[in-house]
């Protein structure tokens, strides 16, 4: 049985996105790994699944290229968005997820299609990291915030793999941010499930929101990632809001045998 898939990504965070709304059967877990492996499948960050739900227009599933599964995703959400607008549900889409219901926007489709998503309210506490206080930050999934002078000041992938050995932010996502100017950061993420990403949606949130509370920035915030430039807006206690492209690649059918295969 051959099944359509379509490349995606969000400020070069990367993924394959399946609708599987319909009768579906199948190991969604070992699918993820076999598409998103870089070598012998498709190559993503994660792998997105549409699922029907009672709740929302759309359940939307985040399966990370380990097999992990994630409580949401931004830059996901703004994908899923874009290919159920083009697949004719509209340009207002909420969505089912771990984290709650995701409501997404849909600002324009020409010539960059941009989506707004309410990614809920942060929650925010302090962390001790290294004798240093830092922040922790909950966006319906956990992010750790450290802030430096400069995004390089940091090895993260270091940082990152010394806090998952911690009971307090074991299973977080991790991010280096600093002040690029008026009203902008610079930020590098690693996330749990993948490692090192170009971007991650939650972790602008969560990065935004620090520098906000703290009164480094004020909201609207431009938040440039290594994969182009996203924008957070929050108000310090409603829900935040996160706006960035949605960019298709490719469309194609894959016979996941032939996956499992590689």
């Amino acid at each position: 049985m051959r099944i359509a898939v379509t490349k995606m990504h969000g400020a070069r965070n990367d993924f394959v996105v399946i609708d599987w709304r319909g009768a579906r059967d199948g190991d969604v877990v070992a699918l993820a790994r076999a598409l998103c492996d870089r070598h012998t499948g498709i190559g993503a960050d994660g792998l997105i699944v549409l699922e029907s739900s009672h709740a929302a227009d759309a359940r939307m599933r985040t399966i990370n290229a380990d097999g992990s599964e994630a409580e949401m995703c931004g830059n996901g959400v703004r994908c899923a968005a874009r290919w159920l607008d083009e697949a004719g549900a509209g340009g207002h889409i909420a969505f089912e997820t771990d984290a709650g219901i995701v409501r997404s926007e849909i600002v324009r489709r020409d010539p960059e299609y941009l989506v707004r998503v309410a990614m809920g309210t942060p929650a925010i506490s302090a962390l001790a990291v290294d004798g240093q206080t830092e922040a922790f930050v909950d966006v319906g999934n956990p992010h750790v915030v450290l802030f430096r002078a400069t995004v390089d000041d940091v090895d993260l992938e270091a940082q990152a793999a010394a806090l998952q050995n911690v009971p307090r932010t074991a299973g977080t996502n991790v991010h280096v941010a600093s002040l690029a100017g008026k009203g902008s950061l610079d930020v590098r993420h690693w996330e749990r499930g993948v490692g090192l990403t170009m971007a991650c949606g939650t972790g602008a949130v969560a990065c935004a929101a620090v520098a906000i509370e703290r009164g480094l920035v004020a909201s609207p915030v431009e938040v440039f990632v290594p994969g182009g430039r996203l924008v957070v807006e929050w108000n310090g206690m409603g829900s935040a809001y996160l706006t960035g492209p949605a960019v298709r690649i490719f469309d194609t059918e894959i016979d996941p045998a032939d996956a499992f295969a590689g």
